[in-house]
């Protein structure tokens, strides 16, 4: 397994994730595809895992203002799934991050993965929202 990472829209590592995101969010979601791909698209780290040189998870991040990074579109594709590698993913952003002197990792969670995220460290912050009509809350873990 490798763990790719990527600033450059024109890589493979983002294209690979971006059709990770579209299979998950848009196909198995409902998630409209305008809603998807947005104006944060050009500032983010994207991560992509490579299994058989097959993209089967992604991720990507951004600075905070506050030397923090905000993790988002975390994905893994269903044949993928249940086997640990999405913890692998967060676990592998969470030391690459740190390395860079981060000081946390803010996410806004779909509340059905709240458990998910709750073991890797993250505590839930703030109230409940809708995003893309699903029901989230924002979840944070300091370094």
């Amino acid at each position: 397994m490798q763990i790719k990472y990527s600033d450059d829209l024109n890589s493979n590592i983002y294209t690979d994730g971006l059709a990770i995101r579209k299979e998950v969010f848009v196909d198995e979601q409902s998630v409209p595809e305008n809603m998807e791909v947005d104006e944060y698209e050009d500032r983010c780290t994207y991560v992509t895992i490579y299994e058989d040189d097959k993209a089967i998870a992604t991720a990507r991040y951004f600075p905070t203002d506050d030397d923090g990074v905000h993790i988002q579109r975390v994905a893994v594709i269903k044949s993928s799934r249940k086997k640990g590698i999405a913890s692998l993913l967060i676990e592998d952003i969470i030391e690459h991050t740190k390395k860079e002197n981060y000081k946390y990792a803010i996410l806004g969670a779909q509340d059905q993965a709240q458990g998910f995220y709750k073991k890797l460290g993250f505590k839930v912050i703030g109230d409940q929202y809708l995003d893309a009509g699903i029901l989230h809350h924002d979840m944070k873990l300091d370094y």
